[in-house]
């Protein structure tokens, strides 16, 4: 591929305070096939705790150690786990004690965006394998220092972008590669998402009891405590996140440019805004359209808060739009529509292509299970290339999602200069590239 310099090695400003220990600086064992896997949880609420329910469906995988700023989470998360397990794990407030813990051999991090990269950052340095949350980063900057930590420690780090671990959206990506649709011009993109409804406006208030704010809010700026901005709907706030275009956007842009063998943007421009509810307490879009333009096609994402019928009556999916026919894969399944020969308007002949049996995914597969699974065969190994969303694939997603906000919240269309690694004479994008770390935080240093 061309513009492979999009993603490089990147070393960027002052570390935060990692205080280890040289001995766990130079851990980095081989995990014995036949041996156990300790797992320490950054960030247990959400996402964190269903990748941990998933990963401990493995019989050889124990989970050591608990950290999250909120208690009463801790103490939830510690009843659910003395359903599965006998042994029980040390509980944390601040995740670099846990990273000092000599006996965890890897680390799940589940905490929302803003956090992602410094803890990722600090847990290879640590000695620790990582099994991050989707999107990796909150902005190119950090996307790219996070590959630069992964290449440089040479610890197995995945990213939690789970669909690339799914049979069916290999089976898709084979048609796609084959050549069978003809010359693919357009690739779809989409989330829907009806169940989301406004979020009420609520005023600020006394942090609740058992909750070290100052902690979670950590390099994004100081703000009083609101509940809209804490557990779930810190999403929708560009202090620590950047909406449905990162948060499901990267897991169908994943998919696409993974199975167009593309990375890098020529130029992106984006429209939308909150339409939908325009007074709710988000500030990111409820509704946007985004158009990437690569060499040898355009990809188009959109998303819409509050409806369910999406493009080809699917809530989210990803369509390839060939010449000869349109392959549509959600995850549900996959179709492939054929386009036919026609004389006139009215006149259709002959299909373009053979038809393609359609797929739908068995209830009973579940495709995070398989991807944790990816990930502690890759641990035990010891083998980064075993994995099925490595870093860097999950920081190509963010980072084309990263380009699409910057495109809708400078009101431009973006240009990538993929030599100099920024948006040209865009100072207004060019802003936007890495993220402002506050109260003490910065960005770690390789």
């Amino acid at each position: 591929m061309k513009r492979r310099n999009f993603i490089k090695n990147t070393g960027t400003a002052l570390a935060g305070g990692l205080f280890m220990s040289p001995a766990i600086l130079s851990a980095g064992k081989i995990i014995s096939p036949n041996g156990k896997i300790n797992i320490g949880v950054i960030g247990c609420n959400g996402m964190g705790w269903s990748n941990t329910h998933s990963i401990l469906k493995i019989k050889d995988v124990d989970v050591t150690a608990i950290c999250d700023v909120d208690s009463s989470v801790v103490q939830r998360r510690l009843a659910d786990y003395s359903k599965l397990r006998t042994n029980k794990p040390r509980t944390y407030t601040d995740y670099r004690e846990l990273l000092n813990n000599k006996d965890i051999d890897a680390v799940i991090i589940g905490t929302p965006d803003h956090w992602h990269c410094k803890m990722m950052v600090d847990a290879v340095k640590a000695g620790k394998h990582v099994y991050v949350e989707k999107p990796v980063a909150n902005s190119i900057a950090e996307a790219n220092l996070m590959v630069a930590a992964q290449q440089k420690t040479g610890k197995v780090v995945q990213a939690g972008q789970w669909q690339r671990s799914g049979p069916h959206y290999r089976k898709a990506i084979e048609i796609v590669r084959s050549g069978d649709l003809g010359k693919i011009r357009l690739v779809k993109v989409w989330a829907y998402q009806g169940w989301m409804k406004p979020v009420p406006v609520v005023p600020d208030a006394p942090t609740p009891a058992g909750v070290d704010y100052n902690f979670w809010l950590g390099p994004a700026p100081k703000r009083p405590f609101n509940q809209n901005r804490f557990h779930f709907n810190f999403r929708w706030f560009w202090d620590y996140a950047g909406g449905l275009m990162t948060d499901w956007g990267v897991h169908e842009i994943d998919i696409a440019l993974y199975a167009m063998e593309a990375t890098a943007p020529i130029s992106v421009m984006a429209t939308g805004g909150k339409l939908a509810y325009p007074d709710d307490a988000s500030e990111t879009p409820d509704t946007l359209q985004a158009i990437f333009q690569y060499e040898n096609f355009n990809m188009l994402w959109e998303h819409a808060t509050g409806i369910d019928n999406g493009p080809y009556r699917r809530r989210e999916g990803i369509a390839f739009i060939g010449n000869n026919g349109t392959l549509v894969v959600d995850r549900g399944g996959y179709e492939v529509i054929v386009e036919r020969t026609a004389d006139g308007y009215s006149e259709w002949k002959d299909p373009k292509m053979k038809p393609v049996e359609a797929y739908k995914k068995p209830d009973e597969l579940n495709y995070l299970d398989l991807h944790t699974q990816n990930f502690i065969d890759a641990v035990k190994k010891n083998d980064q290339s075993l994995l099925n969303t490595p870093i860097r694939s999950g920081s190509v997603a963010a980072i084309n999602a990263q380009m699409g906000n910057i495109a809708y919240r400078t009101g431009s269309k973006v240009f990538w200069d993929p030599k100099a690694e920024n948006f040209g004479s865009n100072t207004a994008a060019n802003k936007l590239l890495v993220s402002e770390y506050h109260n003490g935080w910065s960005l770690p240093k390789l």
